[in-house]
């Protein structure tokens, strides 16, 4: 995937050279490349290795590649570059990588054992020594290294033993300026770490030596300042001429969440905790786009992901925090999050512009056309889009408010799924279909070939007194390993002394569910907006992917802040209520958890949420939020709650 993207890149560098007129391309190649300056950057790649003999190092998500010590990995760079007359270059760069999580497809095939190992981060401090082909530049590389392996107690107590380790590092790689201001590297490390002993007599266990030898392999991309960093007009001025034919954003957003204690008078596996909380989740994505010939494009999305939902995205159906995954990690964690081509087919007529952001080139294409999108990405990005209420990390946060709460969209823990989508587009409608894998069962890391999902869409777009709105109403169906409610309510029943839970999972097989949504958004006066959505599922069988939402209907308003002199502002203001189907209520009620909740019992209400938001921007790239949510009703539990959650957002992007 990510040679796929670097090698895109140059290709798409390539045609761009081409394209250029003669003069132009002349006056580039007259004047050699200056490698001179400072730089920052990101890399994303795949490692493996050793952690030491009778480590028991856990297995790590190579996505399409296989499981190793590291799996994926992906992370930050900064550095400077001096290149001396004799095009020699001196450099400096500091770096630091993360692996992927944990394959849990791996450790089931695996025997139990009383612990594993795995490392949490590298970070390295390195020379670089190279030389200069114009724009090419081999180099070596060496240095200072560190680490942070953890051992963790498979007792289940949760218990981790860590430590930080140095060692040194050496490596090769070949970096290529590429268009602007932007170079991309392929690099090979080898990290080696000073042995370690783990003291495990604690848990009655014998000590353990962690050795870790590392070998990773890194594709980069760096934004060269050039040497004038405290000089924004010089640092930005382009060194190469600039290319439409590939694209790089990213986005970083740190969201805390916390709220005070509330009325619980008992409580279940799943339910939220009475005595209040803080979390926290700070994702980083970038967004890499390739045009690879006349209407195709590739699309990478690497993502670091850190941090917990409250109670670990567990105990309120539509949760609070639509940036928190079900798979939360303490250290960053790095995965592929989509991978996907794209390819447009015009069909003739008028043409539209469109602008340069994350996941789309700059260009014009036809107004009548059909797009064909193979990979992986989230269901979300294609389906059930709101201009006013879509998108945790800019606008509402509340998972019934961005989404339509009762569509079970097909998704691993992450939120993302592999498929292929279809859509045929028209001036004043379109209508859009996907075919989807879903989990293996509900709340899986993992995504099937058996069973599967589908979804078709139709969009209208209209005006009401010459105001812009749009209209979309979707039908879904899902086959997927999942139980039904009353079938493990009867066995129940027979026999009281089980547990249904267990009862549930033991009946699971391949089972149907279907349902529908609308959505509707729509322009009041210039900077003023609403929503509404209204989305049900048949409620007969396990939700499989999103959350327990059979029966869901929310709206609000969005008002951007020309009213008040802060033109880039918004306030949000909107609310959902939830609903469970009858056989859904009674298998909570007789003790069963659901994807999110469970309380052991159940005192049926709907849920009930209110957001409000504030988004002020700081700067053109910088956005801080304030978000005040109340929630009724928790997890449809008329006995608890209910709870106040206060939010803050600090979102960035380019």
């Amino acid at each position: 995937m990510a040679c796929a993207a670097l090698g895109t890149i140059m290709l798409a560098d390539s045609a761009l050279a081409a394209d250029l007129p003669l003069k132009a391309r002349a006056a580039a190649l007259k004047t050699a490349y200056d490698w001179t300056g400072f730089y920052v950057g990101g890399q994303f790649g795949y490692g493996g290795g050793r952690l030491g003999a009778g480590s028991n190092p856990i297995p790590l998500q190579g996505a399409l590649l296989p499981h190793s010590t590291t799996g994926l990995i992906g992370g930050y760079q900064v550095g400077y570059n001096h290149e001396l007359a004799n095009r020699i270059v001196l450099g400096v760069e500091a770096d630091a990588t993360f692996p992927s999580p944990i394959d849990q497809t791996a450790v089931a095939r695996f025997a139990p054992t009383p612990f594993n190992t795995t490392i949490d981060y590298v970070g390295t401090l390195r020379g670089r020594l190279g030389y200069a082909f114009d724009r090419w530049m081999p180099y070596v590389t060496g240095g200072f290294a560190w680490g942070h392996p953890h051992v963790d107690i498979n007792d289940g107590s949760g218990a981790v033993v860590s430590h930080y380790q140095a060692g040194w590092t050496a490596g090769v790689g070949l970096e290529f300026a590429v268009s602007g201001n932007w170079t991309a590297k392929l690099e090979y490390d080898y990290v080696d770490l000073a042995r370690r002993s783990y003291d495990l007599s604690g848990f009655r266990l014998a000590p353990v030596t962690v050795d870790p030898q590392l070998h990773l392999v890194k594709l980069g991309l760096n934004y060269q300042f050039g040497d004038s960093l405290w000089s924004p007009k010089a640092s930005t001025t382009p060194k190469l001429p600039e290319s439409d034919n590939w694209n790089v954003h990213a986005q970083t957003t740190f969201l805390p969440q916390g709220y005070p204690s509330f009325s619980s008078p008992y409580s279940g596996a799943n339910s939220l905790p009475g005595r209040g909380q803080v979390q926290a989740t700070w994702t980083t994505t970038a967004f890499v786009g390739a045009r690879l010939w006349d209407g195709g494009e590739f699309y990478l999305n690497p993502e670091l992901a850190q941090g917990f939902g409250l109670n670990g995205t567990l105990g309120i159906a539509g949760f609070p925090n639509g940036e928190a995954q079900k798979a939360g990690a303490a250290y960053p964690r790095i995965r592929a999050q989509r991978y996907y081509f794209k390819q447009t087919f015009g069909l003739g007529g008028e043409q539209e512009e469109v602008a340069d952001g994350p996941n789309q080139l700059p260009g014009k294409r036809d107004i009548d056309r059909v797009t064909v999108i193979v990979g992986r990405f989230a269901v979300g990005d294609f389906f059930d889009n709101n201009a006013y209420a879509h998108d945790p990390r800019a606008d509402f946060m509340n998972w019934a408010l961005w989404e339509s709460a009762a569509y079970d969209f097909p998704a691993d823990l992450p939120g993302y799924t592999r498929g292929a989508v279809v859509e045929l587009n028209r001036k004043d409608w379109a209508i859009r279909g996907a075919v989807l894998q879903v989990p293996t069962q509900p709340n899986s890391d993992k995504l099937s070939l058996k069973g599967g999902g589908a979804v078709v869409e139709f969009e209208e777009r209209h005006n009401i007194f010459s105001q812009p709105g749009k209209l979309r109403i979707g039908a879904f169906g899902n086959q997927g390993i999942t139980g039904n409610y009353r079938q493990a309510l009867a066995i129940e029943a027979a026999d009281p002394t089980l547990d249904i839970n267990n009862v549930m999972a033991s009946i699971r097989h391949v089972n149907p569910k279907y349902g529908f949504y609308a959505n509707l958004e729509q322009q009041v006066v210039p900077d003023v907006g609403v929503f509404a959505r209204l989305s049900w599922n048949d409620g007969q069988n396990e939700i499989l992917s999103f959350t327990d939402i059979d029966r869901s209907a929310s709206g609000g308003v969005s008002i951007k802040g020309s009213f008040w002199g802060r033109a880039n502002d918004t306030v949000g203001i909107g609310g959902a209520v939830n609903g469970l189907s009858s056989a859904h209520r009674d298998f909570l009620a007789a003790g069963g958890t659901g994807l999110l909740i469970g309380d052991g019992r159940l005192n049926y209400r709907p849920e009930q949420i209110f957001e409000a938001y504030y988004a002020y921007q700081v700067t053109k790239n910088f956005t801080a939020t304030a978000d005040y949510q109340f929630i009724a009703n928790p997890a449809y539990n008329a006995d608890r709650g209910p709870v106040s959650i206060f939010s803050a957002r600090l979102h960035a992007e380019f």
